[in-house]
């Protein structure tokens, strides 16, 4: 499919401004931030993957440019650095597609940029992102000392009877010095990758897809190779101070991937089941309840790792087929 650049043009600043709109939101409803700065990324996802990279490129442009002229430069940069550059990459990769026979296959099929690729460059553009994000704000044990106190003397302001013990006090910030940037990495990989998801569908509808729609439960699989940078991550954790950190945020991140994949595991395994619906609501809620059950889809995505290929006729995005490498 060819864009014609009198429609790439104007879809791109629609994207941009779309965006712009979607963090100023964030910004004014903090209840739904989390939610609306990754939804930032939807717009030029939808662009990237229907009009293709210049679309993309003109979203990002154009809601740095009201960034900066509607809040301030750093803002500008923040938005386009964490959602909207990563949002644009990703569509880049998944309009990639080379001839199959390159690769072994028919000589009469394209072979897509593999799902499993575009989530593991999804993990280390977030790991990134957040070790940028702690540089700029000075992320440590003394910011986190003084988030602790103060959420402390806002709890007991509300029940008096809530003990100050300085050594459950040092325990807690100790505690959340790792979570945070754990946690920051893994909802922010599984809110992009939502995104993502979305835009996937929003275009395959539209009929302006680039890119063959997948089957996700039997597509969406980690790369055997990220194994070893979460591995990596857990080791970090045992240095103590600036490498644990960092190991803290890789082992959000790349955690987060696996659990999708996971996810995606459990999807497929219970296909055609009379009980498949309840049971998904089951572990999707016990997930956001409990996070022991967390474990088992994060397992479930460490031991089914792999790359698979959706292959499709050469010109044409209708029809699908995947190949496992």
């Amino acid at each position: 499919m060819k864009n014609n650049f009198r429609t790439v043009l104007p879809t791109g600043i629609l994207a941009g401004i779309a965006a712009t709109l979607l963090v100023l939101g964030a910004n004014a409803q903090a209840s739904l931030s989390s939610v609306l700065y990754a939804a930032s990324a939807l717009p030029i996802l939808v662009a990237g993957l229907g009009w293709g990279n210049r679309a993309a490129i003109t979203g990002i442009v154009t809601a740095a440019i009201l960034g900066a002229v509607l809040v301030s430069p750093y803002f500008a940069l923040a938005m386009a650095v964490f959602t909207l550059i990563p949002a644009g990459w990703l569509s880049h990769l998944a309009n990639l597609a080379r001839p199959a026979s390159e690769l072994g296959g028919p000589d009469h099929l394209m072979a897509w940029y593999p799902i499993s690729d575009i989530l593991l460059h999804l993990c280390g553009l977030v790991t990134l992102a957040v070790i940028a994000l702690g540089i700029a704000i000075g992320y440590g044990p003394e910011l986190v000392s003084q988030m602790v106190d103060v959420l402390g003397d806002a709890y007991r302001a509300q029940e008096p009877a809530f003990p100050n013990d300085p050594a459950v006090m040092a325990q807690t910030k100790v505690m959340f010095l790792m979570m945070l940037p754990l946690m920051q990495g893994g909802i922010w990989v599984t809110l992009l990758f939502a995104a993502f998801y979305i835009a996937v569908r929003i275009v395959s509808r539209s009929g302006r897809a680039l890119r063959p729609r997948e089957d996700m439960p039997s597509a969406l699989r980690m790369n055997r190779h990220a194994i070893f940078v979460f591995l990596a991550g857990i080791v970090l954790i045992f240095f103590g101070g600036v490498p644990s950190l960092v190991g803290a945020t890789i082992c959000g991140t790349f955690g987060a991937g696996f659990l999708l994949a996971g996810f995606a595991v459990f999807h497929f395994r219970t296909r055609g089941k009379s009980w498949r619906l309840p049971v998904l609501w089951l572990g999707y809620l016990s997930v956001l309840i409990f996070t022991i059950p967390a474990f088992f889809f994060l397992l479930s995505g460490l031991m089914d790792t792999r790359r698979a290929i959706a292959l499709s006729p050469a010109g044409k995005t209708t029809e699908t087929d995947t190949k496992d490498l």
